[in-house]
């Protein structure tokens, strides 16, 4: 069941792709990496982070990738 796409500005949105990243997390198969789906996980926890901080309007540093 796919789930509905909100706006990035939306906490339920966060929420949704955190749920996401757990789903990714769980997928322990032959040929995946231990590192892969903690890495999954941790991203779960960010996004959750960001989902609570925006209901909040709690204002939180952008990182960005350009120097």
């Amino acid at each position: 069941m796919e789930t509905e796409r909100l706006p990035p500005n939306d906490p339920r949105e966060w929420l949704n792709r955190a749920r996401s990243n757990l789903v990714q997390a769980e997928l322990v198969r032959p040929g995946v990496y231990l590192e892969d789906l903690c890495f999954q996980a941790q991203q779960a926890a960010e996004k959750a982070l960001k989902a609570l901080l925006l209901a909040r309007d709690i204002p939180f540093p952008s990182v960005s990738m350009r120097p």
